[in-house]
């Protein structure tokens, strides 16, 4: 039995060590915020925090997360930060399809948690290894900056 906290709540997996932990969490414990784009950890779809760190969810055995805390972009949207970056992505038209967003949110998430106010180098930097292939960069790039900017000495 794997035991973890999952945005805050503690919680158990009877599922296989080995179980990638974005299957877990989507099909056992019904976690949907967080999307399977190509399931070789290249396109950041299924990005979670652990321990407060990025990572893939796709690429890590269940097995793995024992004893972690892992955030998802369902827990992420529920603080003031993550409230702030999903308003900003939307005002800067950062979104279309949708399919990206949870994974840039997550790193935009990791990025202002180490740097609350990066600059752009930084946010293009925090926020590579997400793919987007329907808005661009740039109003990703604005958004991040926005939300920056909107929660200097709130965060």
């Amino acid at each position: 039995m794997t035991r973890f906290t999952l945005n805050g709540v503690a919680v158990s997996s009877d599922s296989h060590p080995l179980t990638r932990l974005l299957d877990a969490l989507r099909d056992e414990l019904g976690d949907l915020s967080l999307k399977e784009g190509c399931g070789e950890g290249e396109c950041g779809a299924c990005s979670v925090l652990l321990d407060g760190r990025l990572a893939n969810a796709c690429l890590l055995p269940l097995g793995r997360v024992d004893g972690c805390a892992v955030v998802t972009m369902a827990g992420v949207r529920e603080t003031p930060r993550g409230r702030a970056l999903v308003e900003a992505f939307a005002r800067e038209g950062a979104v279309q399809c949708g399919f990206c967003t949870p994974g840039l949110v997550m790193a935009a998430e990791a990025l202002l948690s180490a740097d609350p106010a990066p600059d752009e180098q930084a946010i293009r930097f925090g926020l590579s290894g997400n793919l987007c292939r329907c808005t661009g960069y740039e109003t990703v790039v604005r958004a991040v900056a926005a939300a920056a900017r909107e929660g200097r000495g709130r965060w």
